[in-house]
């Protein structure tokens, strides 16, 4: 089957740019398998001290568990399933994906030790790479560009809703049932909603809504594009450090609660669920529909929103961390997920809106793989190798806070990175439009 005749007519007005119902059913549906991806992705950190305590697992392991062993397949097989989505249906791959991780989510339940456990999360991260740049590209094909960072801002609620729901999920089910069955109730749901992603999204004309022609591009060609534009590297870099302190702070954060104020599940995952679910996803949605305002007068916007947003969280996250109760701890942390969601959105559409038509999945992909491969391969682990480094010295509870003390830096570099770019990002979006027209 070729990519043309998977492709079914879909509506796009690009003179007036209107979104028709059903382009918004599509993104509806793609935010809620992306809640999924993050539900599954995140509930190993809800979990994370019962694993510790039944498997006899180091801080050091569980920051592999939770990071390296999910994202070196994430990050990798990611690339290839790209190049298939840039040519071929994307409907189908992210529908076989999301049965894919949700399957290895549930088998996750019934690990016996951390080799175990660490192929489940090979395998979730296996069937992820297949979620998010086809997901994407699928939106920036119903979505025309002045609305794109609102959109990739309302697919990026799926992180702090799929938070949400893992906290919510996550805290009941280990305090009741163990942290076993958490696995298997947020993992087998998915294999149903891969079916109805399958039945009732059509797979959209690629460029149609911006009224550029849809033409094949050799692979060689699209990388050489794609790397020589200054913004998605400033990109690359601003996500990258903030993602790491992101990914850092999120793999820890039960852990923390738990040893610092001697809190139950339930009274950590409460607030943190209202927290990621209100404030999260507010500041997630509002990054894009602030870069789509502004971006009408300079285009710079899309990367000085991030700034904002960093410059936020960076004296947030340590207050948070060193909080003398746990009622601050909680207050300074939803200042913190302000900070970190207002990056999303205006990241997201500044990649697509630069990649070439046919290369937008593969653009998210390297885009992924780079950002992936050092925050969430190595953010978590990061803290856990200091939490194990300082606790001899220090004690479990004052290292890792040192610790996760140690991410304010990354978040400061992601404001440099992202206002470095805000000098290139006309001239660059300028360039990919000339391109695309030519």
């Amino acid at each position: 089957m070729t990519a043309e005749t998977a492709e079914a007519p879909v509506e796009s007005a690009p003179k007036d740019e209107k979104v028709g119902g059903y382009a918004w059913y599509v993104l509806t549906l793609l935010t809620i398998v992306y809640t999924f991806n993050f539900v599954d992705r995140q509930i190993i950190n809800i979990v994370s001290p019962a694993i510790k305590e039944d498997l006899g697992l180091s801080d050091s392991m569980l920051g592999l568990l939770k990071g390296f062993a999910f994202a070196i397949l994430y990050t990798t097989v990611g690339l290839p399933i790209a190049w298939a989505a840039d040519r071929w249906n994307r409907v189908n791959i992210v529908s076989i994906s999301l049965a894919l991780w949700s399957a290895f989510t549930a088998l996750s339940g019934v690990a016996s030790n951390a080799v175990h456990l660490a192929l489940a999360r090979v395998g979730v991260g296996i069937g992820e790479a297949g979620g998010s740049p086809p997901s994407h590209s699928i939106i920036s094909d119903y979505f025309p560009k002045s609305k794109r960072a609102t959109a990739l801002a309302v697919y990026s609620l799926g992180i702090p809703f799929g938070q949400t729901l893992a906290f919510l999920a996550g805290g009941f089910v280990l305090e009741n049932f163990g942290w076993r069955k958490a696995f298997l109730l947020v993992g087998l749901p998915g294999i149903l909603l891969a079916v109805l992603l399958r039945l009732t999204v059509r797979e959209p004309i690629r460029g149609a809504v911006d009224g550029h022609k849809s033409a094949d591009i050799p692979f060689k060609e699209g990388i050489r594009t794609l790397v020589r534009i200054p913004t998605f590297w400033g990109i690359v870099a601003g996500t990258t450090f903030f993602s790491f302190a992101g990914y850092g702070m999120g793999a820890w954060v039960v852990d923390f609660y738990r040893r610092t104020y001697e809190l139950g599940y339930q009274q950590i995952t409460l607030p943190l669920s209202v927290i990621n679910g209100v404030v999260y996803g507010l500041a997630t949605w509002a990054g894009g529909y602030l870069a789509d305002r502004f971006g009408k007068m300079t285009k710079a916007s899309y990367a000085i929103v991030p700034v904002i947003g960093a410059l936020i969280a960076a004296p947030a996250g340590l207050l948070s961390v060193w909080a003398s109760t746990s009622f601050f701890a909680f207050f300074w942390s939803a200042f913190l997920t302000v900070g970190l969601g207002l990056y999303l959105g205006p990241s997201f559409a500044l990649i697509q809106t630069l990649a070439p038509v046919r290369f937008r999945a593969f653009a998210t992909a390297l885009y992924f793989f780079i950002l992936n491969l050092i925050a969430l391969g190595m953010g978590p682990w990061w803290v856990g190798a200091i939490s194990d480094a300082l606790s001899g010295a220090h004690g479990e509870t004052t290292s890792l806070r040192m610790a996760l003390s140690t991410l304010a830096i990354p978040t400061l570099l992601a404001a440099a990175a992202y206002f470095w770019t805000s000098s290139r990002v006309d001239k660059d979006w300028a360039h990919a439009e000339a391109l695309k027209k030519g």
